[in-house]
C-alpha cells in the first residue's frame, strides 16, 4: 500500500449563498503551501508574500487573481497538473461529509457557474470534522472552536480578523470602493 501525502485544503468565501464568491483557496502540506487569492481587481500590498513567508516555517506560494474565474482556472490547473499527479490525499474540516459540508459543494457550484470542470475527481479525500467530533468528544462546530477545546486558545493570533464575517466585511469594503 502506498502512503499518501496529506494535503490540507480550505477556502474562504464572501458568504454561503450560490452567488457568493470564492476569495481564497489554499493547499498546505508539510513541505510547502499554495494559496490563491482573489483580489477583485485591487492591488495587494507589495510585500504580502514576503510577510507571509517571514512568519511561517514552510514556504508559501501566493498567487493573485483579479477575478474569481481567474482564481478557479488557476486552481483547476494546479490541481490537475500537480496534486492529481502525486500520491496525495486532500484533507479538510467540514469540506464535505456524507450529511453535509461546505468547501467542496461551494467550490462545485462556483466551478459550474464559470463553466469549469471538477478537478478533484481522482484525488482521494478525507474530512476530519466527524473524527474530531466523535473521537475527541468536541462540542464545537467550528475549526477555531475545536482548536480551543483541544489545544487551547491563542492559535489564531496571526489572523487579523476576529471572525469570518469581519474578514468578509473587509474584503467587500475594499472591493466596493475600487
Amino acid at each position: 500500500m502506498t502512503d499518501l501525502t496529506t494535503i490540507a485544503f480550505d477556502i474562504e468565501t464572501t458568504g454561503f449563498e450560490t452567488d457568493d464568491e470564492l476569495t481564497v483557496a489554499g493547499f498546505d502540506s508539510a513541505v510547502s503551501s499554495r494559496v490563491f487569492l482573489n483580489t477583485g481587481g485591487t492591488t495587494p500590498p507589495a510585500a504580502l508574500a514576503d510577510q507571509i513567508n517571514n512568519t511561517l516555517q514552510t514556504p508559501v506560494q501566493l498567487s493573485y487573481h483579479d477575478t474569481e474565474q481567474e482564481l478557479l482556472t488557476e486552481l483547476t490547473t494546479f490541481t490537475t497538473s500537480t496534486l492529481t499527479q502525486r500520491d496525495a490525499k486532500l484533507v479538510a474540516y467540514n469540506g464535505e461529509r456524507w450529511n453535509g459540508g461546505f468547501d467542496l459543494p461551494f467550490l462545485r457550484t462556483r466551478l459550474c457557474t464559470h463553466g469549469l470542470e471538477w478537478p478533484f475527481g481522482t484525488l482521494p479525500y478525507v474530512d476530519v470534522m466527524d473524527v474530531f467530533e466523535k473521537r475527541f468528544n468536541t462540542s464545537e462546530d467550528t475549526l477555531e472552536g475545536v482548536y480551543g477545546e483541544l489545544i487551547g486558545s491563542g492559535l489564531n493570533d496571526l489572523d487579523p480578523f476576529a471572525d469570518s464575517r469581519e474578514a468578509v466585511t473587509a474584503w467587500e469594503k475594499v472591493h466596493m470602493s475600487a
